[in-house]
């Protein structure tokens, strides 16, 4: 069972793992050298244990212990039992969820492991969290089989990330890429067509697409940043480009919105 600490000094060590949750760059540097990462809110909590990753304390008001009493019980991590005010001084911004959980990494998937699917999701330089986080819930929720990421993507498991993903990011398979050049070619040699969503003259309607592929195809969709797009490299290496038809003059759809509606179209 959980061992129960009530901590009322915000700089108190054992806090550690929950500093500064805003800061970005200094969330990188803790969360890697300690190998962890944080779950917000019960649902996400919950997701987080169900799928296997070990807890390494939590972070709690005090009407969040009876809820997470279950979980609780079966593990012997420290719970730290704070006022909201203190957690937010912790934190650097309002729990309003009033839950947290540092829990421990785990690289559950490489590159490898994905090449047996039917539809993937590929991410290129997309460094925003929350948008990767939106692309997994909709490749989770739509059928798709992973997501796999460039090595400069952002990290599916930083806390807004799992947030926005409400916790799909521990139930879909995703992979860091290990090359950004030459990993395409990987999946093209294990026989995925592999489609450019860009905005291009030769580009195919994503209708025109579907209705060109095969039942058993193999598809592997790649996804751009918001601003410049997939890269010429990238691009240069796909079999089919293909863009979402749009109307009142809007050129394009945000990233996370756009791979929402390809996986839809392209779903299994």
């Amino acid at each position: 069972m959980a061992h129960f600490v009530e901590i009322t000094d915000p700089h108190d060590e054992r806090l550690r793992d929950y500093v500064a949750l805003r800061e970005t760059s200094l969330r990188h540097s803790i969360e890697a050298e300690h190998g962890l990462f944080i779950a917000e809110g019960e649902k996400v909590i919950r997701r987080a244990v169900e799928a296997g990753y070990p807890p390494r304390s939590f972070l709690l008001a005090p009407r969040w212990v009876d809820s997470l009493s279950d979980l609780l019980e079966a593990t012997d991590a420290e719970v730290y039992v704070v006022s909201p005010a203190l957690a937010e001084q912790v934190t650097g911004f309002h729990v309003h969820r009033g839950a947290l959980a540092s829990m421990q990494r785990q690289v559950r998937h490489r590159l490898d492991d994905l090449l047996d699917a039917r539809r993937l999701v590929v991410v290129e330089d997309i460094v925003d969290h929350t948008n990767v986080g939106a692309i997994v819930r909709s490749a989770a929720g739509l059928g798709w089989d992973g997501v796999l990421l460039a090595p400069r993507a952002a990290d599916p498991l930083y806390r807004r990330a799992v947030k926005t993903s409400m916790g799909a990011v521990f139930s879909l398979p995703w992979a860091r890429m290990e090359s950004w050049e030459n990993d395409l070619e990987r999946l093209r040699a294990a026989g995925f067509t592999v489609v450019a969503l860009a905005l291009r003259e030769d580009a195919v309607s994503l209708d025109e697409l579907a209705a060109s592929l095969s039942p058993d195809e193999k598809v592997a969709v790649l996804m751009g940043t918001e601003g410049q797009g997939l890269s010429e490299h990238w691009l240069e290496q796909a079999d089919r480009v293909v863009c979402i038809p749009m109307g009142h003059g809007v050129d394009s759809l945000n990233v996370a919105a756009a791979t929402a509606v390809v996986c839809y179209v392209l779903r299994p």
